[in-house]
């Protein structure tokens, strides 16, 4: 599976901005797709995730102001980013995760740098 990200950017405080990241390959039809992200001197953490079924979940630190979406005919899940904060800032990495009988299969996609100015 590869995955393709895009749609990070500089903006402002109260800003917005909507990642998009697209899977290709030899997808499964039960994964689920979603977001990390990495402050400089921080973990990755996960910011929200996308399960085929329809089921998300996010961190609580963006709760009310970024909506994860996906396409699952197109394999491309979306991050809209609202009401971003300075504290947003970090590279976002996309990632693919599927549970089958012959494996665990984990991606991730290329980081893409968002940047919230004060």
């Amino acid at each position: 599976v590869q995955l393709q990200a895009s749609g990070g950017g500089l903006v402002q405080a109260g800003g917005s901005l909507r990642l998009s990241c697209a899977a290709s390959g030899s997808t499964f039809s039960i994964n689920v797709m979603g977001w990390y992200r990495q402050a400089p001197g921080k973990e990755r953490d996960l910011v929200a995730k996308h399960y085929s079924s329809g089921s998300t979940n996010y961190a609580d630190s963006v709760k009310g102001r970024f909506t994860i979406s996906r396409d699952n005919a197109k394999n491309t899940v979306y991050l809209q980013m609202n009401s971003l904060e300075p504290e947003d800032t970090a590279v976002y990495y996309c990632y693919y995760n599927a549970e089958t009988r012959s494996g665990n299969y984990f991606y991730w996609g290329q980081g893409t740098q968002v940047t919230v100015s004060s």
